[in-house]
C-alpha cells in the first residue's frame, strides 16, 4: 500500500451505489482503512449504479477505495428474468481483461442465488434465475457472487448438479462448520457479514474459526446488518473494519492479519489487478 492511500481492508460485499449518500460513504471508508470495495448489483438498474459510482472518479486516492462491481439479478428479483442482466453482462464483459480488473470495473456476476425466507419471487424462477447466472459466470470468466437464505437444500443440489465456477463466493455466509466445510469443498469462498456479531450467531461464529484462512472474506452487505455496537443505524463499508476484528478475535489472530488475508483472497477471487 503506498503512502497516504486507504488501509488494507476490503469490503467484498455492498451496496451503498444504491444509498443517496453514497460518495460520503466512500469517503468515510478510506477515512476507516478500507483500501476497496465490491459495490453488488441486484438488478439492472442497481447494477448500473453500481458501474456508475465505481467509474465516476478514478481510485484509489487518499479518499478514495479503489472500486469494483458486479452485475446481477438477486432472488427477490428472479420473477423479471436474467435477459436484461444477462445483455449487460455481455456487454460489460466485453471489455473485461483476464489479466484482472481495474478498479471501476466488472469483477462478477450477481448477486444471484436463492430466497427462501422471503419468497418475493417463486421458487421456480428463483432456480432458473440462479443456473442462469452460474452459467453467465462461466462463460464470461467472472467470479459468481451468491445469495442463500432458508434454502441450503436447493442451493447444494443446484451448486453440485451445475458445478461452480472457478471462483465461487457465498455472500454473508449464515450457516455452521457443516455447511462451511461442504462448501469449501466444492471450491468457495465464504464471506462473513457483521451477522457474525449478533449474540444469537454461535453457529456463524464456529464457521469463521474453522474456514481455512484461503478461503475467507469479510463484508458489510452495506446498508444492511450493521454489526455490533452499531446495530440500529444503516450499515456502511467503513464498518467492515469492526466486521473484521470480531472475525479476528474468534479465530485467535490479530486484525492486521486477517485484514491482509481476507484482501489477498477478495484479490483473488476477483481477480482484481488494481
Amino acid at each position: 500500500m503506498s503512502a497516504g492511500l486507504p488501509g488494507p481492508w476490503t469490503d467484498s460485499h455492498c451496496h451503498v451505489h444504491d444509498e443517496n449518500d453514497a460518495e460520503d460513504l466512500v469517503r468515510r471508508a478510506a477515512e476507516a482503512g478500507v483500501g476497496a470495495v465490491v459495490l453488488v448489483g441486484t438488478g439492472v438498474g442497481s447494477s448500473r449504479r453500481a458501474l456508475a459510482l465505481a467509474s465516476s472518479v478514478p481510485g484509489p486516492s487518499e479518499s478514495r477505495p479503489a472500486l469494483y462491481f458486479t452485475a446481477g439479478l438477486h432472488p427477490h428479483e428472479a420473477s423479471h428474468g436474467v435477459t436484461e442482466v444477462a445483455a449487460l453482462l455481455e456487454e460489460l464483459a466485453a471489455e473485461h481483461r483476464p489479466d484482472g480488473a481495474a478498479p471501476g470495473e466488472l469483477v462478477g456476476v450477481g448477486e444471484c442465488g436463492l430466497d427462501y425466507f422471503y419468497e418475493h419471487s417463486p421458487k421456480p424462477e428463483q432456480r432458473v434465475a440462479f443456473v442462469e447466472q452460474i452459467a453467465l459466470a462461466k462463460r464470461l470468466d467472472l467470479a459468481l457472487v451468491v445469495h442463500t437464505r432458508d434454502a441450503w437444500d436447493d442451493t447444494f443440489s443446484i451448486l453440485e448438479s451445475e458445478g461452480l465456477p472457478e471462483r465461487t463466493v457465498i455472500h454473508c455466509f449464515s450457516g455452521g462448520p457443516q455447511e462451511a466445510s461442504r462448501l469449501v469443498g466444492l471450491g468457495a469462498y465464504l464471506s462473513f457479514s457483521g451477522i457474525a456479531t449478533f449474540k444469537s450467531a454461535d453457529e456463524v461464529r464456529e464457521a469463521a474459526a474453522v474456514c481455512p484462512a484461503d478461503r475467507l472474506l469479510v463484508e458489510t452487505d452495506a446498508p444492511y446488518l450493521a454489526p455490533v455496537p452499531h446495530r440500529g443505524r444503516p450499515n456502511e463499508p467503513a464498518l467492515v473494519t469492526v466486521v473484521g476484528e470480531a472475525i479476528a478475535a474468534v479465530r485467535e489472530v490479530d486484525p492486521a492479519l486477517l485484514a491482509t488475508e481476507t484482501t489477498g483472497n477478495a484479490r483473488r477471487v476477483f481477480r482484481l489487478a488494481g
